[in-house]
């Protein structure tokens, strides 16, 4: 097999299967479930890849699957897609709306999901003319922290890869485009939690014990505007609450209050700092209350750093796949991915999957209740990994 072979593979298939690819996200989009809870997504893509006469093998947790296509002596290709989705009511009018009350495929994945599924079909029909093999990665649990990627390396199937190459869903860019860039694409994500504790109190004599509320709109506000002066702007650190509460009564100061958030880094050495920092800064804002402060802080994941040679090769995919035209410069987002820690181990890279339908002006973004794509995406992004695969494994 030539690397030609790759993008002709990939239309074969889609000239008769391409149909089937709206069914089955359509399907998964329906049915949405949350990480480590993807037993029937898990179930549904095996299903697909017996019927094909493949081999897929759950993980170890019982959510996600490997499947190897191909069992030449070369090289080990991985391709991965995340298949959980995410705590959130999908607020769309369409035919293929989450049935899941409060939960829905808002990021993406089942776009994801759907295309690495395709792409291992497609390569199935010239298994036995690969030259080496393809891993097909569907990984539970992106979107929690710790997330799965850690579950997959642990249980080795990244031990003999080469390369590893993955998709993300972008609605900025218009079907039929692929946002590349080399180095780091996504900064590093971590969960902060602050519970601050004191004896409460009436709200008649503040003085006489710990302002609880006074204490966290304290941290709520002072951490974040200290650790923008405590770290180069360069790092580009932001920490961001998502939920801020305490109290039930409006004469009562209460005995306890909680901050959560999350804290997101461009530069890698400032995010192994951040601990320490955090934990540094919150004691001293607190200490003129008098509030105990118990500081919960998980990591998350480092920046995707892709490797220059893979996004070369991913690059020069995309453009065979697609058109010169196709492959696009995209920048460093403060979007965390656990893809990353599949790049302390393995060279490759992430591309971000135009899914914008042509002339739209406001696409919805992801991680909201009305995000959706324009399926053709689906076909574009087949065609750029069933490429990149071939590509990868006739390098020399």
């Amino acid at each position: 097999m030539t690397r030609t072979t790759g993008p002709a593979v990939a239309q074969t298939w889609l000239a008769e299967h391409e149909q089937e690819l709206s069914v089955v996200r359509r399907h998964l989009h329906a049915n949405p479930e949350l990480g480590r809870q993807e037993y029937a997504t898990t179930a549904y893509v095996a299903e697909h890849l017996e019927r094909a006469g493949l081999v897929p093998k759950v993980l170890g947790g019982g959510t996600g699957l490997v499947c190897d296509v191909g069992s030449g002596d070369g090289p080990t290709v991985v391709l991965r897609a995340d298949i959980d989705a995410l705590p959130l009511p999908d607020e769309k009018d369409v035919p293929y709306r989450s049935t899941v009350p409060g939960v829905s495929h808002a990021c993406g994945h089942d776009v994801h999901t759907t295309v690495l599924l395709g792409t291992g079909l497609a390569l199935n029909e010239v298994a036995d003319r690969l030259p080496g093999r393809v891993r097909l990665l569907f990984q539970p649990a992106e979107e929690v922290m710790p997330g799965g990627a850690l579950d997959v390396i642990s249980e080795g199937w990244l031990a003999d890869a080469s390369v590893i190459f993955g998709l993300h869903c972008d609605p900025a860019l218009e079907v039929g485009r692929v946002g590349l860039k080399q180095g780091a694409i996504t900064a590093a994500a971590d969960a902060v939690d602050v519970r601050l504790t004191g004896p409460g109190g009436h709200t008649s004599r503040p003085h006489n014990t710990v302002d609880m509320v006074q204490a966290l709109a304290t941290v709520a506000t002072g951490l974040p505007a200290a650790l923008s002066r405590l770290v180069d702007p360069r790092a580009g650190l932001a920490l961001v609450w998502g939920h801020i509460g305490a109290g039930v009564a409006h004469n009562a100061i209460p005995r306890e209050g909680l901050l959560r958030g999350t804290l997101r880094v461009l530069d890698k050495a400032a995010w192994q700092d951040a601990p320490e920092l955090v934990r540094r800064v919150v004691d001293g804002l607190v200490l003129p209350y008098g509030a105990r402060a118990e500081v919960s802080y998980v990591r998350g994941v480092p920046p995707v750093v892709n490797d220059p040679s893979a996004t070369s090769l991913l690059t020069a995919a995309v453009k065979m796949a697609l058109g010169q035209g196709a492959a696009v410069p995209t920048v460093q987002s403060l979007g965390g991915e656990d893809f990353a820690w599949y790049l302390d181990h393995t060279p490759g890279a992430m591309a971000r999957l135009g899914v914008k339908p042509p002339g739209s002006e406001r696409p919805v973004d992801l991680h909201q209740g009305q995000f959706d794509v324009d399926e053709a995406a689906m076909g574009a992004g087949v065609r750029v990994l069933v490429t990149a695969a071939v590509a990868a494994l006739t390098a020399t």
